[in-house]
């Protein structure tokens, strides 16, 4: 069992992320707008742009990422087989590597995705 939880790195960063912000206020202030633009609705949805991040978080192997676009994945009400399909195409594109941060996805995901009560 991996020790590693998106919970955990992605209020890690978020962290860090606010001493940036104070210290850093126009890059971060540049950095937030051009996320805003870049995924709100257009000829694409803003699921659908983030699903492409998601993407991009795998194949790049950023853990904080995964964990980040995962989380708004679930705020937007993805489903798991969008998010399983998303992480087909890394795979099928970015070959084991992508594969084995397709996997950590998925660990993401059941880490931080609501749990259905069992009958």
């Amino acid at each position: 069992m991996s020790s590693k939880s998106f919970v955990q790195i992605t209020t890690d960063v978020s962290k860090a992320l606010a001493t940036l912000r104070k210290e850093t206020p126009e890059t971060m202030q540049g950095f937030s707008a051009m996320a805003k633009g870049a995924l709100q609705d257009g000829a694409l949805s803003e699921l659908q742009k983030e699903l492409i991040a998601l993407a991009i978080a795998v194949t790049q192997r950023c853990d904080a990422c995964v964990g980040f676009h995962i989380k708004a994945l679930i705020r937007l009400g993805a489903s798991r087989e969008q998010i399983m399909e998303t992480l087909g195409v890394c795979t099928y594109m970015g070959g084991g590597p992508a594969l084995m941060y397709a996997a950590e996805a998925v660990r993401a995901y059941e880490e931080m995705a609501p749990k259905t009560p069992t009958a």
